[in-house]
């Protein structure tokens, strides 16, 4: 019997270079295109050679800065990440707390999960002038952007898989007499957890989003501070490797999280990963 495609699979290796061609694919796009444009014009700087990439991303990460005698490329990371950081641990928090609350009962859900719902709908960049307007140009408003713009969302997702776990598992746990807060600790909150590290890890996009864009507003450090700085002197070999950078920072982000996921709840992953 023919083998239908979709239940063929890749080796490792055929995976690997699969997953590498689209990455192969752009870089060659690229240096064809620089090579056209730098061709009719030795002064363009719209697509910056790969050399001179190369030479900016030493130049920030490598030479002191003359007026500040900081590697700028590392004191903006560390200014972003501390932001970031902070903001998706409160939001995970929040989210945690609240998604167990609407998820298991019934009269907080009745009470909060409206609000949450009209919460989560509230454009975070349209409220953005809002928070500086409260809470100052500092590091609070543009935590509390990246706070305000995934925290309603993961609320709702963790929400919805509280209440989808399964209904003979709490009322197994009730029948041998756990009371609420047994069902939670010993139940509901280990199968909580590596749900709250996918939806963290699903919202990192949008946390870097509102991260760059509060910085690009009002900062004076971080990558979208340096990248919305630089663009008046069209300075694409220093916007280009920043932008890798901030995807860089995303993905190892990403990478480490399902680790973390992996390591500690490895009963979560068994048998939902197909090759």
């Amino acid at each position: 019997m023919k083998k239908r495609v979709i239940n063929r699979f890749p080796g490792q290796g055929a995976a690997a270079v699969l997953g590498l061609l689209p990455f192969l694919l752009l870089l060659f796009a690229y240096a064809w295109a620089s090579h056209v444009r730098l061709t009719a014009n030795a002064d363009d700087k719209l697509l910056p050679a790969m050399s001179s990439l190369a030479e900016a991303i030493n130049r920030m990460a490598m030479e002191p800065n003359r007026r500040t005698g900081e590697l700028q490329l590392w004191a903006d990371t560390a200014a972003s990440l501390v932001r970031l950081g902070i903001g998706l641990l409160v939001a995970s928090l929040l989210a945690l707390v609240t998604g167990l609350a609407t998820g298991m009962v019934p009269y907080v859900r009745a009470a909060l999960a409206p609000f949450v719902r009209v919460l989560s709908m509230v454009p975070p960049m349209a409220i953005l002038p809002i928070l500086f307007i409260v809470f100052g140009l500092g590091e609070l408003s543009k935590v509390v952007l990246i706070v305000l713009g995934i925290a309603p969302c993961m609320m709702r997702d963790l929400q919805q898989r509280v209440m989808e776990l399964p209904a003979e598992q709490l009322i197994k746990a009730q029948t041998l007499g756990a009371h609420s807060g047994q069902i939670l600790w010993r139940v509901v909150l280990p199968q909580t957890l590596p749900r709250l590290i996918d939806s963290l890890r699903l919202n990192l996009g949008p946390a870097f989003l509102f991260l760059i864009a509060a910085e690009a507003i009002a900062a004076e450090s971080g990558l979208g501070y340096r990248i919305f700085l630089v663009r008046r002197y069209l300075a694409m070999d220093t916007i280009l490797p920043y932008v890798l950078w901030i995807t860089l920072l995303a993905f190892l982000m990403d990478l480490a999280l399902r680790g973390v996921s992996r390591w500690a709840f490895p009963w979560f992953h068994q048998g939902k990963e197909r090759a």
